[in-house]
């Protein structure tokens, strides 16, 4: 059998396929708008298929803002009406995560309503970007379809839900729950319905294969792009400069969502002990959380230093404040361990900034080790601070790093990462109709064929009260689960703002810990 790979080979990758023009694309994710790497990453997909015609029906939560966050874009080639109504957004109600209110679990949700509210029937294909609440809902819902009404679907493997639990949850709740996660994902992936999964490393491949049990001949590899014209060194700001290291001290940097599963832990024993070994420098961290209780405990982690000016919160940053952020910056420490690919890494390398990372999940496929950047044994902390010292004692090897780093970025354009997920769209859609297309038209098989259809029909009315069960179950299930994730997380967050609200409280933690 031909593995989603091989289709690469066939296909000019600088070129969009002309057959997937006027294709009805129902993409639903789980975040969408300028969230976080992932839903950044979707929004530049969408962006590029409607750009080049192809009819995309985004379905997607609301924010934690409750508005939409997302400006079509149409076709310069084709200014049909028709067109244009297809550049749609249908936002769906859900319950906001208490780690992450910009993120929700969807309440359940009918496919049949997704397809009436997006084109008014099913579309050619469906596209699930990072699928959770929502993707199972739809993977779920078409596994109770008879087989000549499964729409097709491709996944897009970008978060890395089992390791946020065992990372997010005590032992051994952490592993219960990452088990539960890889056999539901395995359970989903599989199906037929489901014709090719994106995984974005090695990392997640063989979490995929060998965890989750997906087969090997749906699995293929997706990089992710980077804006080379936005993240580039001439960001460098000197003003920012001086604001930061006002008397010229080396100026580490690091972004990412204020949360515990970003190895924010481990980035203050670093920081630590570059202290503590006399660095001159200054540790800029860009992010935060709508959560403030989350935001403040993550804080607390870099105290002293940050009280004493050595480690500056700048809290969220986006556009070309963001991209001046990174190019004032002069190493980059990467400390997640849960990155699927580690988007920031390579905004980074784009930026000219020498990057330093934990050898563990996305970065490890994109740094050249030793050329474009430095990777470090996981929990070697000792190690990635000596590979800090090394690049902070020599501006020569800086300079190379960056420059290596800043040519391989240029390498990863979003053009082409765009075009290989719209050949494998076209190729999906096509193997569909030839297999319809492939049954021999006499009158005798149309004839079986018809009564095969009518009773299919009558059988779908008779179980329908089954199916909906079965559905239901399925659905609660999963509900259930999250319920299950946002009760604990409750009562952590209760525990946080006791900590943050009783002073005494705080200093006993801290004295039971040390």
């Amino acid at each position: 059998m031909a593995t989603r790979e091989s289709y690469d080979d066939t296909h000019d990758l600088t070129v969009f396929p002309e057959g997937l023009r006027g294709r009805k694309i129902l993409l639903c994710t789980e975040s969408f708008g300028p969230v976080n790497g992932v839903s950044r990453t979707t929004l530049m997909l969408v962006n590029h298929l409607r750009s080049h015609g192809a009819l995309v029906s985004v379905v997607a939560p609301y924010n934690h803002t409750k508005v939409n966050t997302f400006s079509p874009i149409n076709n310069p080639d084709d200014g049909k009406k028709k067109q244009a109504s297809y550049c749609s957004e249908t936002r769906l109600t859900g319950y906001p995560l208490p780690f992450n209110p910009e993120l929700s679990v969807v309440y359940p949700v009918r496919l049949s309503e997704l397809y009436r509210r997006s084109f008014g029937g099913p579309p050619d294909l469906i596209y699930l970007a990072s699928p959770a609440s929502l993707g199972f809902q739809v993977m779920l819902q078409l596994r109770q379809q008879v087989e000549d009404a499964q729409v097709p679907v491709i996944c897009n493997f970008q978060t890395d839900l089992a390791g946020y639990c065992s990372i997010l949850f005590p032992s051994p709740l952490g592993d219960i729950a990452s088990w539960l996660f890889a056999k539901v994902q395995g359970y989903l992936f599989r199906h037929a319905s489901v014709k090719t999964v994106f995984y974005p490393s090695t990392f997640v491949k063989r979490y995929l294969e060998d965890v989750a049990g997906v087969q090997s001949e749906k699995l293929s590899v997706l990089r992710r792009g980077v804006n080379t014209d936005g993240f580039h060194p001439r960001r460098r700001n000197e003003e920012l400069r001086r604001q930061w290291a006002p008397n010229g001290e080396l100026i580490l940097f690091t972004c990412s969502r204020l949360a515990g599963e970003k190895g924010f832990g481990f980035l203050a024993q670093a920081t630590n002990e570059l202290h503590k070994r006399h660095l001159d420098f200054k540790l800029v961290i860009v992010g935060g959380n709508r959560n403030s209780v989350v935001e403040e405990e993550i804080k607390e982690m870099f105290e002293p230093l940050r009280e004493s000016g050595k480690v500056i919160f700048t809290g969220f940053k986006v556009g070309e404040e963001l991209t001046s952020h990174y190019a004032s910056a002069d190493i980059f420490l990467h400390c997640s361990v849960t990155e699927t690919f580690g988007l920031v890494v390579l905004e980074a390398m784009a930026s000219g900034v020498p990057v330093v990372a934990r050898d563990e999940g996305g970065p490890s496929d994109i740094i050249d080790q030793g050329k474009s950047g430095f990777l470090v044994p996981p929990d070697d902390l000792e190690g990635f601070v000596q590979k800090a010292l090394e690049l902070a004692d020599d501006p020569g090897l800086r300079q190379r790093v960056s420059q290596a780093g800043r040519a391989q970025a240029l390498e990863a354009t979003w053009e082409t990462i765009g075009n290989k997920v719209a050949w494998n769209m076209l190729q999906t859609i096509e193997d569909r109709e030839k297999n319809e297309g492939s049954e021999i038209s006499t009158q005798s098989v149309w004839l079986i064929k018809g009564l095969i259809l009518y009773y299919a029909a009558i059988r779908r009315r008779v179980i329908s009260k089954i199916v909906d069960a079965k559905l239901s179950f399925g659905l609660l299930t999963i509900l259930g689960f999250w319920a299950w994730v946002s009760v604990y997380l409750f009562f952590t967050n209760m525990v946080h703002l006791a900590r943050t609200k009783v002073p005494g409280l705080r200093v006993m933690v801290k004295s039971s810990r040390i």
